[in-house]
């Protein structure tokens, strides 16, 4: 987290501790569910990104889940979603993506963070090198937090001969 703290509102620290003390319960993880944006970009968990001309498909190994960014006008998300309505566009070298109408039923982690359904996420994807990428995402969230805040860190490219995303089947713990 750049700056080192999320900014909650005050009633949203308490809910963030509650969440936390009761993780195991609580967190959509433990019981399977699709991580959300930007979780899982930051599981350990490996993910596939493919490229079209009209979308990116995005194909994480945690709870078989896909997702697919437009690049093309999409309209309106027709409802909210696990992993949110993306809609994407290059801006040169860069994919910047813009994630809404995201499940409140998502967390950021297993510490306990969170966010309401009027989560935005704008995710920047940049090429460091052939073997990596950067990842920025800005969170956006008036409910819960006091002002946007942003996450950033490489994905580095598996090198490993034979490497591929696989099945993966969750038990809820």
């Amino acid at each position: 987290v750049k700056g080192g703290e999320i900014p909650y509102q005050e009633w949203a620290v308490e809910q963030q501790q509650r969440n936390e003390q009761d993780q195991i319960a609580l967190d959509p993880e433990t019981k399977c569910f699709m991580p959300g944006v930007p979780r899982a970009t930051y599981m350990p968990q490996p993910f596939q990104i493919f490229q079209a001309a009209e979308h990116v498909v995005i194909a994480y190994q945690y709870a078989n889940t896909v997702r697919t960014v437009y690049l093309e006008d999409s309209g309106p998300a027709p409802t909210s979603f696990w992993m949110g309505w993306s809609v994407g566009r290059w801006e040169g070298d860069t994919l910047v993506v813009e994630v809404t109408n995201q499940k409140a039923d998502t967390w950021f982690d297993r510490a306990g963070n969170f966010h309401s359904e009027q989560l935005r996420v704008t995710e920047r994807y940049t090429p460091m090198g052939p073997n990596h990428l950067h990842y920025e995402a800005t969170i956006e969230d008036p409910k819960v937090f006091t002002r946007p805040w942003s996450i950033s860190f490489p994905l580095y490219r598996r090198l490993e001969e034979g490497i591929e995303v696989l099945e993966f089947k969750c038990g809820p713990f």
